[in-house]
């Protein structure tokens, strides 16, 4: 879908709840796209009730909102999310199962790598949902129809691998800075993943399987931080250099010079 403002294609839009258009992120807010009902949305709005139900149509989803101030500082989870999640946890559980056989990893080391392989996908996810939380937005990990079908088909191809069974929705008022900050979490984690996972490699004994596991441990958060760092479209990348691109372009460096790493040492 295109934003109605600037016309750019928008994998998740954001609707204006007073005009009913969708836009980007850069123009969610009704100053940015010059909501023509801008008088209303500066009207001193009428306190929330404790507990909300409301129709996201761009995702399809019916979510439960918590009111702000309720979430802010703390860490909860509805049986929806939890739902999700655990589907979302299934599929990247399958895609590293059908990769395990490609790094000659043994038997012994598969669980070990199964569980960072999960873990490297949902701890990604929680971060951005803990900075959102923490700054009082609603924020819920769902399923996207396209990204599981994607992820699904990735378990069954030996080719095509991506990794996006869904990701965690933030609905607010989120200004620039504050998505930025809740986009860089993600990214955030697998870059400390993969600094951990490499010095690990370097310092474990030298037992051939359990360094095999640690490099490609490294080179999997690595690409995952590189992937998402893109700055483009829906990617954490795109949020992240509109706020500061400072800190995009160290992370975004840091997170090449990991993946080239990693890669040397898998094909050295």
């Amino acid at each position: 879908m295109k934003c109605e403002k600037c016309q750019q294609d928008t994998f998740l839009p954001f609707r204006c709840q007073y005009c009913g258009g969708y836009f980007c992120s850069e123009h969610r807010l009704p100053e940015n796209h010059d909501c023509p009902r801008m008088e209303v949305a500066k009207m001193p709005r009428e306190e929330t009730p404790p507990t909300t139900v409301q129709k996201q149509e761009p995702y399809e989803y019916t979510v439960t909102y918590a009111p702000t101030g309720t979430a802010k500082n703390k860490l909860w989870f509805s049986s929806k999310e939890i739902t999700h999640l655990t589907l979302a946890a299934l599929l990247v559980i399958g895609v590293g199962l059908s990769m395990a056989g490609f790094q000659n990893l043994g038997y012994l080391m598969l669980p070990a790598f199964i569980a960072v392989f999960a873990a490297s996908f949902l701890v990604h996810e929680m971060a951005h949902k803990i900075v959102a939380q923490r700054k009082g937005y609603w924020a819920e990990f769902r399923l996207t129809v396209m990204g599981a079908i994607l992820t699904l088909l990735s378990i069954i191809s030996p080719f095509f691998k991506i990794i996006s069974p869904g990701a965690v929705m933030v609905s607010g008022y989120v200004n620039t800075q504050n998505m930025g900050r809740i986009s860089i979490a993600g990214p955030t984690t697998n870059i400390t993943f993969s600094t951990i996972f490499l010095v690990a490699a370097f310092l474990v004994p030298q037992d051939p399987s359990i360094t095999r596991v640690l490099v490609v441990c490294t080179a999997l958060n690595a690409w995952i931080s590189l992937f998402n760092l893109i700055p483009f479209g829906v990617f954490d990348g795109y949020k992240v250099f509109l706020w500061n691109k400072t800190v995009w372009a160290l992370s975004f460096t840091v997170s090449v010079v990991l993946t080239a790493i990693s890669y040397m040492l898998i094909y050295a």
